[in-house]
């Protein structure tokens, strides 16, 4: 039986079906496909806007909730937002396109320790989540340390975020995926990284075992749409494209150059995304160099700092120092001052700085 055999309909009650016809045909804008009986019509089916929706008045069901989902809303049924048919059935109209939703950020000093056990979750595609900002700041922002024990093919689907911000960076093991006007098959090995522009077409293939990235998101919740219709790779496209005024960044732990970092205690490599992003977030890893760092503060919305390497005691205003370790994170508000001390050699930390969203 082929796809074009079958099709489903949404069953709907009315009491008098003359009165939903020019609802549904006028209001609405559907399609009339059939009546019955015609002497004295009881059941009429539409379709439109992707739905076949069957009115009946012999149907024992509840009115139900249509939404309509439109990027003219103000076009649509006379800008109307909400509507009731004659048969009770509710109407919302909503935007088809999903926006980015930017909360406010609430400040606030987080530190998420790994010896701590926070919970790993199982979400999409199998994978494991632990959740680095309980309190998401608000809402502002999500930061994930996520691993795939087994590795091999990932059951991904070619997929999209309607997001402000999106960084993933490789900590351990390699993870092979492929972006929209990428090319073939990126390979992200420990120190690398990417970002994913908004709405940037992308999919996971495979997994080395015990794979383990870091992902921030900004907001915090935000919508991951499936595009069952686009075929990854496809091709080369233009190396200055943008999504949403972001290029896509990769930045190779290989052909990284250290440099000078704010704090002359420490060296670091730039990842290229601040230049990518047109200055919506700045992320660098800083490697210890020597000396005592002085203490400092920082003028971002948000500063997620994670611990790659090494150890380190973190102390901040009115904070009682903590003792940090690889697999650890920290967000300093705005102003606060922190200072570092007892550095051990090998320290490295991931810094990320995010500006507000306009």
């Amino acid at each position: 039986m082929k796809a074009t055999d079958i099709r489903a309909e949404v069953l709907l009650p009315t009491k008098e079906l003359r009165n939903d016809l020019p609802f549904y045909t006028n209001t609405l804008g559907m399609r009339l496909d059939s009546i019955y009986p015609a002497d004295d019509p009881s059941s009429a089916s539409f379709s439109g806007h992707g739905l076949n929706v069957r009115i009946d008045k012999h149907a024992d069901v509840p009115p139900g909730t249509l939404r309509i989902l439109t990027d003219d809303v103000e076009g649509f049924a006379g800008g109307a937002t909400s509507l009731v048919a004659p048969n009770g059935t509710r109407i919302e109209i909503v935007t088809l396109t999903p926006i980015v939703d930017q909360p406010a950020t609430q400040h606030e000093f987080v530190v998420r320790r790994l010896r701590d056990e926070a919970p790993w979750v199982i979400g999409r595609a199998g994978m494991h989540y632990r959740d680095l900002v309980p309190s998401r700041l608000g809402g502002s922002i999500i930061a994930s340390h996520i691993r795939i024990p087994d590795g091999g093919p990932v059951p991904d689907m070619v997929h999209y975020h309607t997001v402000g911000f999106q960084l993933i960076f490789c900590l351990k093991g390699w993870v092979d995926v492929l972006y929209e006007d990428q090319g073939d098959m990126i390979r992200l090995e420990a120190g690398d990284c990417v970002t994913q522009p908004p709405q940037i077409r992308h999919r996971v293939c495979h997994a080395s075992a015990d794979i383990e990235v870091l992902e921030i998101g900004v907001p915090a919740e935000h919508i991951t749409t499936i595009d069952h219709d686009f075929v990854l790779p496809n091709g080369k496209g233009d190396a200055s494209r943008e999504w949403d005024g972001q290029r896509f960044v990769h930045h190779t732990k290989s052909n990284a150059v250290w440099q000078t970092h704010r704090m002359p205690e420490f060296k670091c490599r730039d990842t290229g995304i601040s230049k990518g992003t047109n200055g919506i977030a700045s992320v660098v890893i800083a490697r210890f160099d020597k000396g005592s760092p002085q203490a400092c503060s920082h003028d971002a919305d948000i500063h997620f700092n994670f611990v790659m390497e090494g150890s380190v005691t973190l102390s901040a205003d009115g904070q009682a120092p903590y003792d940090l370790e690889a697999g650890d994170a920290f967000v300093v508000p705005p102003g606060t001052k922190t200072q570092f001390s007892n550095c051990s050699d090998d320290l490295e930390i991931l810094e990320a700085a995010i500006s507000p969203l306009v």
